[in-house]
């Protein structure tokens, strides 16, 4: 009597798995190119084009067939237009932003880092004389310069 066996290889992976992750992966690089201030000033740009275009689309919409052509003309003069003329305050409005966000961020952290420190301060005299040594040297400073 012989017995066999069967092997049947499976695969390791799942291939929805290993496609997502590929997708990922696509998506990552594609952002590690972007660069901020140009690409969001790009991308807010492109928005409120586009929202012109909606609305010039809409009022295409309403004329007659007989000024098609006319309307199409009207509509993309908008468009080109609004590149024109909306492209400086775009950049300049994302570049405020950005610098905005940056300092927000380096708040937060400050405050950790600050956090941090005084939650150490209350288990250690040494950094808690640290402190309120560097404290009265300010304050004395301080003083100082009123005279």
């Amino acid at each position: 009597m012989t017995t066999a066996f069967a092997h049947v290889e499976y695969p390791a992976v799942h291939q929805g798995v290993a496609r997502a992750e590929r997708a990922a992966d696509i998506l990552r690089e594609f952002a590690s190119g972007f660069e901020g201030a140009r690409g969001a000033a790009t991308l807010l740009l492109a928005a409120v084009v586009a929202a012109l275009l909606v609305v010039a689309n809409q009022l295409v919409d309403t004329w007659t067939e007989g000024h098609l052509l006319a309307a199409w003309v009207v509509m993309w003069t908008i468009a080109f237009a609004a590149l024109a003329l909306l492209a400086t305050p775009a950049r300049r409005a994302t570049r405020s932003l950005r610098d905005w966000l940056r300092g927000l961020g380096a708040a937060r952290r400050e405050a950790a880092a600050d956090r941090k420190l005084w939650d150490v301060a209350l288990t250690d005299a040494r950094v808690m004389a640290d402190i309120s040594r560097a404290m009265s040297a300010d304050g004395s400073r301080d003083v100082r310069a009123y005279y």
